[in-house]
């Protein structure tokens, strides 16, 4: 594999990381809660790494091929980010640190972002249909060494712009209490938003297969 081939990669990589989703409403969630940024962007490029491991190993085709699986993953995926975002357009996220910072938090924080990518149907499906695309059955590789580094390589872009959006919002709006009330509301319901959209569309697949 060659260094053009990565750069092309990372390219189209980055244009999906940047645009604002629900890994995004999560890591701005942890921004204003304090120092938890760190623990829920390691949970949810967790969930990107999973994703990439799975492809590479050929479940990926396999789960694609049978949509009762998918429909399952997708039900799934979209009932929980429905219960994220409805917590926090319920209960806004303040521009305050937890109070004792403990480990459990941590792990909490890390869980929960490994649920918001990890149960994401649309990441799966996007690694499935591109991480493919950049590989080269003719290279020195293994295809699924391929697909590990690029996944990888998605993943340092996941990180870097995640920790970007999380601290950010820290300090951006740590001193704007009501900026980040109306902030974190905002970023429920762009969760609800994507998890009606992603039921919706199951839904109207099932009416189409009758």
């Amino acid at each position: 594999m060659t260094l053009s081939v990565f750069a092309a990669f990372w390219a189209v990589s980055i244009l999906f990381v940047v645009t604002p989703g629900a890994d995004w409403a999560y890591a701005i969630s942890a921004g204003l809660k304090g120092r938890v940024v760190v623990p829920a962007v390691v949970g949810m490029l967790s969930g990107h790494l999973i994703a990439t491991v799975v492809v590479a190993a050929g479940v990926g085709t396999l789960v694609a091929g049978h949509p009762l699986a998918m429909s399952v993953l997708t039900v799934a995926g979209s009932g929980y980010l429905l219960w994220l975002g409805i917590n926090m357009l319920t209960h806004p996220s303040a521009p305050q640190a937890d109070p004792a910072q403990a480990s459990g938090a941590w792990r909490r924080w890390a869980f929960k972002g490994l649920c918001v990518s990890g149960l994401n149907p649309k990441v799966f499906l996007l690694f499935l249909a591109l991480l493919p695309q950049f590989t080269d059955a003719t290279a020195p590789w293994p295809v699924p060494m391929q697909i590990l580094a690029l996944g990888l390589v998605h993943a340092a872009s996941c990180g870097v712009i995640y920790l970007l959006v999380g601290f950010g919002s820290q300090a951006v709006l740590g001193a704007r209490p009501g900026a980040a009330h109306l902030v974190s509301r905002l970023s429920g319901a762009a969760m609800i938003i994507i998890a009606l959209v992603l039921l919706a569309g199951q839904i109207t697949q099932h009416s189409a297969l009758r």
